[in-house]
């Protein structure tokens, strides 16, 4: 592989994360807070540190890059990013600790949203509002987002955009990939404003608007108050949240499709059909067993219930309400939706509605194939056959997410940690959703969690957003080999 041009390309990435602080400081400049120093130190360290790699290793043309160079890119820029995105917490002094402020950033910018900081509402907005926008940045990708604005990527970068956005098949949606990734962050950009002037009008101020639209388009969880949307008390405001959050978790090419006219576009599509029908069962059954016992009000049974539904089954992770204290049956359903996670091509987490449907056929074709041994069958979606190659990539997907879910569970159990905390963070880590069970509860925060289990849980979340294989394959030792 080669390497100057590997630290060239990740340079300039960092270049551009040091201009995207401006904005933050601008924030800060207007309330007129104490993050401006910050952002200012923050933004010269990694404008320079960026530019000095770049320059010092531009060395090759980018026209041609490998399948493991787009993944080497991919990995190594999201890990600097994040120690470059964590200094503004850090000499913020909002963190107690370096470690405390890489898992801050590592959640924001992989739209896990789980958070060590448990006075949310004394942190000065610019660093609230960059909390905020590293998920934003985060959700569609900030790799997708070069592609489309910087042009000496040209076609090289269909091979950073098959490595970041998480779908087992990535939608293509014009012959250049530039043009994808433009079209992606256009229709992004469009619903983002729409949600903003939405939560205008149930009350929220601008700032508040702002930072939330920021964290649901990416299925992020920050919020800006310590109680997250429960603080509004607001069924309007519930409502239009559980709007985005959904559509935030179909794959943006449909609604491109949308866009341009064809009205059926998500009912023809067969994976956005079990995926609303999913967020439809669970919160029926949901809202059922939350009605007589824990609400009186059939209305707050279901508004509560859908609510907590699509934000964990969207790996968004805003809470409304204290799920622990539900029934049984209740918080199962929650923690099989850390697994489920959203749409392929959505910026939703987890294992995605796509793959959890092509394991169902594939079992179902096994047992038809019992029965009938002679018969030819195939795995199908929308009436077309699934490559065989697609198909023993997502079964090896699904068994090494599962695979790790457990390793890493043991790991983080081993720090200390008690059983039920340590596999609801996980599967919340890995799957990208943010609260779990135990000390990481809707109500509570990782800040207990020791520093080496916080470090497990940063590599998880790590490895979950960049869809696993990206991270794991450089452990192997053939991908290092000529």
């Amino acid at each position: 592989m080669r390497w100057p041009f590997i630290i060239s390309m990740v340079g300039i990435l960092i270049v551009f994360l040091g201009l995207t602080m401006i904005f933050p400081l601008l924030c800060g400049l207007y309330y007129g807070d104490e993050s401006v120093n910050p952002f200012l130190i923050s933004m010269a360290i990694s404008i320079l540190s960026g530019g000095t790699l770049y320059i010092g290793s531009r060395k090759e043309s980018s026209a041609n890059i490998s399948h493991r160079e787009g993944m080497a890119i991919v990995t190594f820029a999201w890990i600097s990013i994040a120690l470059f995105g964590a200094l503004p917490f850090y000499l913020g002094e909002i963190s107690p600790s370096f470690t405390d402020s890489i898992f801050e950033s590592v959640s924001g910018f992989t739209t896990t949203g789980a958070t060590v900081l448990t006075d949310i509402q004394s942190v000065p907005k610019g660093l609230l509002f960059w909390r905020s926008l590293i998920q934003w940045l985060g959700g569609m990708g900030i790799i997708v987002l070069s592609v489309a604005i910087l042009p000496f990527l040209g076609v090289g970068g269909m091979q950073l955009y098959k490595a970041e956005v998480p779908s087992p098949v990535p939608d293509k949606l014009k012959p250049r990939i530039r043009d994808t990734a433009k079209i992606l962050w256009k229709v992004y950009l469009l619903i983002s404003i729409i949600e903003v002037i939405l939560l205008l009008f149930g009350g929220m101020t601008f700032f508040d608007s702002l930072c939330h639209t920021f964290t649901t388009m990416p299925t992020g969880g920050f919020s800006t108050k310590n109680s997250s949307i429960a603080h509004f008390n607001s069924s309007y405001i519930d409502m239009v949240v559980v709007l985005f959050m959904i559509l935030a978790g179909i794959n943006f090419s449909l609604h491109f499709q949308m866009i341009k006219g064809n009205t059926l576009a998500f009912w023809n599509d067969s994976e956005c059909r079990f995926f609303l029908g999913v967020v439809l069962v669970l919160t029926i059954l949901v809202g059922f067993d939350l009605y007589g016992d824990v609400y009186q009000s059939i209305w707050e049974s279901f508004r509560f219930g859908l609510f907590q539904v699509v934000s964990i089954v969207t790996t968004t992770g805003y809470a409304t309400a204290d799920y622990e204290t539900w029934p049984g049956m209740s918080q199962s359903i929650l923690f099989f939706c850390m697994f489920l996670g959203a749409s392929a091509g959505s910026t939703g987490g987890g294992m995605k509605c796509i793959r959890i449907m092509l394991c169902m056929k594939y079992c179902y074709k096994e047992i038809f194939t019992l029965i009938h041994p002679r018969a030819v069958s195939h795995v199908k979606i929308s009436g077309k056959t699934i490559p065989e190659d697609v198909m023993r990539s997502v079964l090896g997907f699904v068994a090494l997410y599962l695979g790790l879910f457990v390793f890493c569970s043991i790991l983080l159990a081993g720090t200390g940690v008690d059983f039920l905390t340590s596999i609801t963070a996980v599967a919340s880590a890995i799957g990208n959703v943010g609260p779990g069970f135990g000390l990481v509860g809707p109500l509570d925060n990782y800040a207990l969690i020791p520093a080496a289990g916080k470090w497990i849980l940063i590599w998880c979340m790590l490895i979950g957003r960049l869809e696993v294989y990206t991270v794991i394959i450089l452990l192997a030792p053939e991908f290092w080999r000529k």
